[in-house]
């Protein structure tokens, strides 16, 4: 019975080896550059330098020609007029044609109008963006291979690709490489492409664009380490016209200091480090970094009120306030020297008593334990109430400190008093 059902067993389908073979070869066959490059440099020249005809072109050619499989022969051809050599060197020997990027005129003008041959091809044949965005990045390595104005027209016509959503700012990274940063190129065709750019938009748009991709804080490797300061990329891009580009990165580095200034303190005071070596951390990156008195003293006040579990009972938060604060007393104080920096103490105080609900009627103890410690003086004090305070919980908080200042007043008349017989 065993042997009956081995003979039985059925035989695998087996594939013909012969005919797999074949079509692998005529698939080899077909895939010819060079045929697609001649058919489209033909159309190109036909159509001459009318780019509304060029469009047109490229659209109807598309249902007859693979773009699929010739992406990136078609984007060399309309960028450099040929199929691009590695390096970025067009081959002798190949037909090539006038009516590209390379070939056309250096002006913004003409770009946007080449821009918009490249949108509606893009658009018409989705699939084609991704090999757009590999062909950028490719060409943006072989910038080294192309000559000054090459490299300004192709520069323009990027910054307004990006401009208009149909580049990724991603493609950027290519700029980064060692030997074009080296050698200033990367640079100077940041300088082209960013002025093209917020031509067509403006730097808040940039910046979004650029944060999408974590590119933001990138910006400074334009140049090589030994130039990556805020003072050189500043004076850089401000000589070159882009000041709006050279205050973006000099606002992004102080944005960086600031969180890293945080995170620091956060640390030290959870370690319990003595406040002198905490002033003299904080005032020396103060002035590393160029970050203001009123700047430090509200990062200081939101780490100090987030070193602590606070009660969530409102009868004991306030108590619990005040002890925790006079600790940090001296802390604040070594950073209010100006009347500025204590009004925005103030308005630090009252927006954290105004989003913390417990803390609403612990506003007016934590001012008088301020003003008691030499944090807080009389001017800035009598300034909030008058006129500088906030909308937020602004009854609640005035109506609290309606005695204090009645007496602050008072304090203050008999002050004046006093000094003028002696005088």
């Amino acid at each position: 019975r065993v042997s009956f059902m081995n003979n039985q067993k059925p035989q695998k389908p087996t594939l013909s080896g012969q005919r797999f073979k074949t079509r692998k070869r005529d698939e080899k066959e077909r895939f010819d550059p060079t045929q697609f490059q001649d058919c489209i440099i033909q159309g190109l020249t036909e159509t001459g330098t009318d780019l509304e005809a060029v469009a047109k072109f490229l659209d109807a050619s598309g249902a007859k020609l693979d773009y699929r499989r010739y992406a990136e022969t078609l984007f060399d051809i309309l960028v450099a007029g040929g199929m691009l050599a590695p390096g970025g060197t067009l081959a002798d020997d190949m037909t090539r044609t006038n009516v590209c990027v390379f070939a056309a005129q250096e002006d913004l003008e003409t770009m946007q109008a080449f821009a918009q041959v490249f949108n509606k091809l893009i658009r018409r044949y989705k699939y084609l963006e991704k090999g757009f965005e590999d062909e950028v990045k490719k060409l943006l390595l072989f910038l080294k291979g192309f000559s000054e104005s090459e490299r300004n027209k192709l520069a323009m016509l990027t910054g307004i690709l990006l401009a208009n959503g149909t580049l990724n700012a991603s493609i950027l990274n290519s700029l980064y490489n060692e030997n074009l940063v080296k050698e200033g190129v990367s640079a100077a065709f940041a300088v082209k492409l960013f002025k093209s750019w917020i031509n067509e938009k403006d730097i808040n748009a940039v910046a979004v664009s650029l944060r999408k991709v974590n590119m933001d804080n990138r910006l400074m490797e334009l140049f090589p380490a030994n130039k990556q300061s805020v003072e050189h990329f500043s004076k850089y891009f401000t000589e070159a016209g882009l000041k709006e580009l050279s205050e973006y990165v000099r606002n992004q580095q102080s944005i960086g200091a600031r969180k890293e200034l945080q995170k620091e303190l956060q640390e030290q005071m959870s370690r319990g480090d003595p406040f002198k070596d905490i002033i003299l951390y904080v005032k020396e990156e103060m002035k590393k970094n160029n970050i203001s008195e009123q700047t430090v003293v509200a990062i200081i006040w939101s780490s100090v009120m987030s070193t602590v579990e606070w009660n969530k009972k409102e009868e004991l938060v306030a108590e619990q306030a005040i002890k925790h604060l006079k600790q940090y007393s001296p802390l604040l104080a070594a950073f209010t020297t100006q009347g500025q920096s204590e009004l925005t103490l103030l308005l630090k105080i009252q927006e954290y008593c105004y989003d913390n609900i417990h803390f609403m009627k612990a506003f007016q103890k934590i001012v008088v334990l301020f003003y008691k410690a030499e944090v807080l003086s009389e001017e800035p004090i009598l300034k909030w109430y008058k006129d500088a305070h906030l909308a937020k919980g602004k009854s609640v908080f005035l109506e609290q400190m309606k005695k204090f200042v009645e007496w602050l007043k008072n304090a203050e008349e008999g002050k004046k008093q006093l000094s003028s017989q002696m005088a």
